[in-house]
């Protein structure tokens, strides 16, 4: 299928490894060119050399914390137009609700609720007045089913998934620009590794165990892969997506025991 999308311009965060980087590269292999962001320069450029072997869209990079102002003017400094965002933050620690100060959640409100809006306040307008635009807001399957130790997590994500709902409803939904959000399930990725290390201290079992128990529970028997996550980003940012807006698309393998 022909997604529609050559040419256009994305802007992908946190893009140098896990979902962000199969996001990019499920893009630049249908042609489009991409402005990847992560904080590591050198894995970013490592990244950025893979995605330019595909040989399809233009790859430009640029390092710093998206969740910063200054990290933020970078990047949509480096995107001549801005048509395709993919908001992407590394996600806060696990923990106890008791152990977060005020620090603890205004750092994971900042990197996971207002960075997304403040990169979509500055890119929406723009979008409209072109008559294309697709945002595409990576959060979590937590914002369904809460996940008892990644509270800072389900409180931050779930604040900007409410703010969405409002704001794809207004003008831009006439206007071509569609907003979504993608809510990931187990995939194999370090921030798994990372909150599956917390369960198995915390349980005093191994990685493996923890795995395994894991894998279980998910009807597919498995972890997703970053490879399809960025294929079913990219559809969500094509010309057949046009009519799919203000929703939240699980992708957990069907690990979320709900009817709706």
């Amino acid at each position: 299928m022909d997604l529609g999308i050559e040419g256009k311009w994305a802007l992908v965060c946190a893009a140098s490894k896990g979902l962000g980087k199969g996001c990019a590269t499920a893009l630049v292999k249908e042609g489009v060119n991409v402005v990847i962001t992560a904080r590591g320069a050198e894995v970013l450029e490592a990244t950025a050399a893979e995605l330019r072997k595909l040989g399809r869209g233009e790859v430009r990079t640029v390092a710093g914390d998206i969740t910063t102002a200054a990290g933020r003017a970078a990047a949509l400094a480096a995107c001549p137009q801005v048509d395709i965002l993919v908001n992407n933050a590394g996600g806060p620690p696990p923990g106890d609700f008791r152990q977060w100060d005020r620090d603890a959640w205004i750092k994971a409100i900042d990197a996971n609720m207002l960075t997304p809006i403040e990169l979509i306040k500055a890119t929406v307008d723009a979008m409209a007045e072109r008559g294309y635009g697709r945002v595409v807001n990576i959060t979590s399957s937590s914002v369904k089913a809460p996940i008892d130790v990644l509270g800072l997590s389900n409180g931050a994500r779930s604040g900007l998934t409410g703010f969405i709902a409002g704001l794809a409803r207004t003008g831009i939904a006439a206007r071509g620009v569609t907003i979504n959000g993608l809510l990931p399930g187990v995939f194999d990725t370090d921030r798994i590794r990372t909150v599956s290390a917390a369960t198995a201290a915390r349980e005093g079992k191994t990685l493996e165990q923890v795995a395994e128990g894991r894998q279980r529970a998910i009807p597919a028997r498995r972890y997703g892969t970053p490879e399809e996550f960025g294929s079913i980003c990219a559809f969500l940012c094509s010309v057949h997506a046009a009519y799919i807006t203000g929703q939240n698309l699980l992708a957990d393998g069907g690990a979320y025991p709900g009817t709706y």
